[in-house]
């Protein structure tokens, strides 16, 4: 059976577009930085450009720069600082006409958001994101956390990893996360899979009815 196409569009190294592919989507990435390490089907592009027929898809997901509503980047940085690309993700997205998902920081001006979370999973990381989509209507109860962050130091025994900035363990962040194959750079940028399978899974009887 011929598995449905999905564009991941400011796609980063890969974390949603494995979580996606796991779910039974083939994948195709774009973003304007180059991606080495993406583990599917990649185009060097503007994502707002996408250089495809955006209706040889069957469904588009886009994780457009969170810098704009980062708290641990607005410390440094004022929000103007950096391109705000939510409105006009969305803009193209509606366009499309396709089942869509947008991903984003908390704080990023998603419309009626779901927020997934790492312990929703089984994984030892928080994580929080925020998914905006028309198509979907299932999700997990985000239920009070029963583990502390370990703040950038290798977790003690109860703690979660907190996965931003020069934090040192990235053998142990990389298994938090089930992204084997990232930088320690990559890594503080991605989302777990576990996230996109959960959505792909449902988004996959949305393409297919």
């Amino acid at each position: 059976m011929k598995r449905p196409r999905l564009l991941d569009l400011f796609c980063g190294a890969g974390g949603a577009a494995m979580g996606y592919h796991r779910a039974g989507f083939d994948i195709v990435g774009v973003d304007f930085k180059p991606q080495p390490r993406y583990p599917f089907a990649f185009v060097r592009a503007d994502a707002l450009r996408p250089p495809f027929r955006l209706d040889d898809f069957d469904a588009i997901h886009a994780s457009p720069p969170c810098q704009a509503y980062a708290i641990t980047n607005n410390i440094w940085k004022k929000p103007e600082s950096y391109p705000d690309l939510v409105a006009p993700t969305r803009a193209m997205l509606v366009e499309s006409g396709l089942p869509w998902v947008i991903e984003n920081v908390p704080g990023a001006p998603l419309n009626n958001p779901a927020v997934l979370c790492g312990e929703m999973f089984g994984l030892r990381v928080i994580r929080h994101r925020l998914f905006e989509t028309r198509d979907l209507v299932l999700w997990p109860d985000h239920s009070a956390h029963t583990a502390r962050a370990s703040y950038g130091r290798t977790p003690k025994h109860g703690e979660h990893y907190t996965i931003f900035g020069h934090f040192g363990d990235v053998v142990g962040a990389r298994k938090a996360m089930d992204i084997a194959w990232m930088t320690r750079d990559e890594l503080s940028q991605a989302i777990p899979p576990a996230y996109t399978e959960f959505i792909g899974r449902q988004l996959l009887q949305v393409v297919t009815l």
